[in-house]
């Protein structure tokens, strides 16, 4: 039988997660803040559901990968700029 949370999830998932891991920017806040940014970056790109990474090796060209990279990049630094804002909002409310 087959576990759909298990074998099918968003391409952008390890987008993002590999962005997160890479930008040096994001290594001083917290697991909670960065699942925040995480969600809320998700949110804001498209989903591209897949079964395994190997699929996209095969249909996805480099301009596409650029593109999608790009698109994280802007999406994650959104949501990390955002969230940061309603931090600072919050404390002095």
């Amino acid at each position: 039988m087959m576990h759909l949370e298990l074998d099918i999830h968003n391409y952008y998932e390890h987008l993002v997660i590999d962005y997160l891991d890479n930008e040096p920017a994001y290594a001083e806040y917290d697991v909670d803040f960065i699942a925040d940014i995480c969600c809320l970056a998700l949110s804001n790109l498209p989903a591209r559901y897949i079964r395994h990474e190997i699929d996209m090796a095969f249909f996805l060209s480099s301009k596409q990968r650029t593109e999608m990279t790009g698109e994280v990049r802007i999406a994650v630094d959104e949501a990390r700029n955002y969230l940061v804002v309603k931090s600072k909002q919050a404390k002095t409310a």
